[in-house]
């Protein structure tokens, strides 16, 4: 882990860096979508500097020399966790040792935060190279696997088609989203969530209040933009006990942020008639011209076999693998 480069200085960007980090930055965008797996561009140089000057993000630049040659990205506006959203290297170049440069001064300015808050970290693309030396700071890891269903190009629509699913009992009824269930959601979801891999990197899940913000954020735009129409409720007896979230970004990229159902109702295949019909509204959205709806994608771990089956026989598939890495909260 060589971190002690003599030429290397890190410190949050300023304004007199602006014009020689423009590159680096743009060095980035353009590999964001191939190399690093970002489903829509990211923010244009002005709009990031508007971000990073109304405190919404911090970067964090590391100079050779005086010049800008890598960066790392963290917020805490939008979680109770520490984000790390993005490390960087110029070309790519020296990736591990400019990475783990970044991150030690990353923890030296998170310290006092990292006493009651988990810092969360994807690591895409190249970054997963730093997962060795990371791990020594006390990171530990989640295997994510990305899953798509095209709306063209494979055999996605096919296979949803063809795939028949037991009836329901009569107790039980799919419905839309309305308002009325939001306090409902939140005692499923957190129910389903608490004892996650999921809360192992956004602790909000732990607490109802967590989960409060968590939905919140789903159903009033604030993460994408949410789809009702789109989001399957599941009642028994007319009660809620299942949910399948739904929301949209850039206008054509469908979300499935959250899938949860009451333990007691677990293993009947209730999710896979959530999930079903929920794709199928989007389908229909699609075809119908309402939206431009390119895909519907969602995210599991690795190892949760019983989910990437259940994605599977819907017409899901799975994209890449990348790790989640998360540091606890410090003793």
């Amino acid at each position: 882990m060589a971190i002690d480069n003599n030429n290397f200085e890190a410190r949050l960007l300023t304004k007199d860096d602006y014009k020689g980090f423009v590159t680096v930055y743009n060095d980035f965008r353009d590999r964001a979508v191939d190399e690093y797996k970002f489903e829509l561009e990211p923010l244009g140089f002005d709009d990031f500097i508007d971000a990073v000057e109304k405190k919404l993000i911090e970067c964090l630049v590391l100079f050779d020399n005086t010049i800008p040659v890598a960066f790392l990205v963290y917020t805490t506006a939008i979680s109770e966790a520490i984000e790390l959203n993005i490390i960087h290297s110029f070309k790519m170049e020296n990736m591990v040792e400019r990475g783990m440069y970044l991150i030690k001064k990353f923890l030296e300015l998170t310290k006092a935060e990292r006493y009651d808050k988990v810092v969360c970290y994807p690591m895409l693309g190249e970054q997963k190279n730093l997962i060795g030396d990371i791990a020594r700071y006390g990171f530990k890891f989640v295997g994510i696997a990305v899953l798509r269903f095209m709306m063209t190009g494979t055999n996605s629509r096919d296979i949803l088609k063809i795939t028949q699913l037991s009836d329901l009992d009569n107790e039980y009824k799919l419905v839309d989203w309305q308002d009325k269930y939001f306090e409902d959601a939140i005692e499923v979801v957190q129910e389903g969530f608490e004892t996650s891999a999921d809360a192992l990197f956004d602790p909000r899940f732990k607490t109802s209040e967590g989960t409060r913000d968590i939905i919140t954020k789903i159903v009033k735009n604030i993460y994408a933009e949410f789809l009702p129409e789109a989001t399957t409720v599941m009642l028994y007896n007319n009660i809620p006990v299942g949910f399948c979230f739904m929301n949209l970004t850039g206008g054509r990229i469908a979300n499935i942020p959250i899938v949860a159902i009451r333990k007691e109702h677990q293993g009947k295949g209730l999710s896979k008639h959530m999930l079903k019909k929920s794709v199928e509204t989007l389908i229909r959205m699609a075809d119908n011209g309402e939206r431009p709806i390119s895909e519907v994608n969602t995210t599991t771990e690795t190892n949760n076999f019983q989910a990437l089956k259940m994605y599977r026989h819907l017409g899901f598939k799975e994209d890449y693998n990348y790790p989640q890495a998360y540091l606890p909260v410090k003793d």
